[in-house]
């Protein structure tokens, strides 16, 4: 089997599947579960200074698809309420009794650089194989001065960072928040401040829902809500392009990223790696499916690599990243055709409506003697837009095939139709 150990901004872990700072590593009792399970590693649930934080009742609510699958869940939780030195006592004895595995801490307090320098030699007195600085918290903390409000400003993520590097030998890995336009400068003021790696994505500002009988968004609280953090596997998407956007930075080259954001699979892992990822954070998939979720994911990750004969983590981290690019670097002239497999359709006609209402009406619905449909694509009307293979019901039975226009490779910055060409 292939060898999934890593080392990660120096903290050597046996898999890359950490658990991110969150409910399920709120006290050593989940986190020997979640160890004795097979996690790599967890990231310490937020601490902060005493008096620990007041979290209300009730704090979660889900996004749910047609037959009650969770595609994500939004939290008002803010970081731990139980007291600092409870936390630093429970971290240096599972630390001691766990020592090949991973154990990183988050920190969340003023940013004031009093309060950091007060609480770092705390935490590094556990043991603790690194801090990962929480500048994500969308709600609770930015009306503190905590949380999104430092990781929205990139001059604050940069002071921050600096601070915790003069005053702490420890790796420190700065978390960002999405809720900001472009994870870039947020990344790079990271950078710039010495952190020794970046993990993203933290949850998206959301609201799931609204229970209309009494006018009130999920989750509630008396009569109230507000705001809160959007995680789970609806979020997969925006997590792999900011991963991807920092990779592929020439500022923030050579910056380790560890990959958060609906992770809920090997293959969501495989993917944030390939992106340039070195290590993984999973937290709603263990919530909503425990701890032993982890068996699957390393069995799955290992046999896929040898499958591709991928001996480490390494020999595939960041291989998609010079395939990603800007839209105005693609090939114009690079053309796909849909085609159909007529023994695998079923003759539901989904691609027909889809792409006769909404796209481009190349697919013919072609009546036949016995009063069914059969469904034939139009190529000369096929521009190759792969919404029939989106909505078709049945895997690989629409096919994008490629064509061979006879063209050269034409990107935009080089189309003679491009006005603006030569300021590209």
């Amino acid at each position: 089997m292939a060898d999934l150990s890593i080392e990660f901004a120096g903290i050597k872990a046996p898999n890359p599947f950490w658990l991110a700072s969150a409910p399920p590593t709120d006290k050593a009792y989940n986190v020997i579960r979640a160890f004795e399970a097979g996690w790599g590693g967890v990231v310490w649930k937020t601490l902060g200074e005493d008096p620990a934080a007041v979290n209300v009742s009730s704090r979660y609510s889900a996004h749910y698809g047609p037959n009650r699958e969770v595609l994500g869940m939004n939290n008002i939780e803010l970081i731990t309420d139980r007291s600092l030195e409870i936390n630093l006592r429970e971290i240096t004895q599972v630390k001691k009794d766990w020592p090949d595995r991973a154990l990183v801490v988050s920190l969340m307090v003023p940013c004031e650089e009093a309060s950091w320098k007060a609480i770092l030699p705390l935490v590094e007195a556990t043991g603790a194989d690194g801090i990962e600085l929480n500048f994500g918290c969308p709600h609770g903390m930015p009306e503190r001065g905590m949380g999104a409000a430092v990781g929205q400003v990139p001059e604050y993520v940069e002071q921050v960072t600096r601070w915790c590097k003069q005053h702490c030998s420890l790796p420190v890995i700065v978390k960002l928040t999405p809720n900001i336009t472009d994870i870039r400068h947020s990344a790079r003021a990271a950078f710039r401040g010495g952190a020794d790696a970046v993990s993203l994505i933290n949850t998206i500002n959301s609201i799931t829902s609204v229970d209309l009988e009494r006018m009130v968004a999920l989750p509630i609280v008396g009569d109230q809500s507000t705001h809160g953090g959007y995680c789970g596997s609806a979020v997969k998407p925006i997590a792999l392009n900011m991963v991807a956007e920092i990779a592929r930075d020439p500022q923030t080259r050579g910056l380790p990223i560890c990959g958060i954001g609906g992770i809920g699979s090997w293959r969501d892992a495989a993917e944030f790696i390939a992106l340039g990822s070195g290590a993984v954070q999973v937290c709603t998939a263990a919530m909503l499916h425990g701890f032993r979720i982890v068996e699957d994911m390393k069995d799955g990750l290992s046999r896929w690599m040898d499958s591709q004969g991928y001996a480490r983590i390494s020999d595939f981290s960041g291989l998609a990243v010079s395939h990603t690019t800007d839209w105005k670097n693609l090939d114009i002239n690079y053309q796909v055709i849909a085609h159909i497999d007529e023994q695998a359709c079923i003759g539901c006609g989904r691609c027909h409506i889809a792409c006769e209402d909404t796209s481009h009406q190349a697919i013919a619905s072609i009546a036949e003697p016995d009063g069914t449909h059969r469904y034939e694509v139009i190529e000369e009307e096929c521009v190759g837009c792969n919404l029939c293979q989106i909505t078709c019901p049945v895997e690989d039975c629409i096919e994008m095939q490629v064509q061979d226009t006879g063209k050269p490779f034409l990107d935009w910055t080089h189309d003679p139709r491009n006005p603006y060409r030569e300021s590209l």
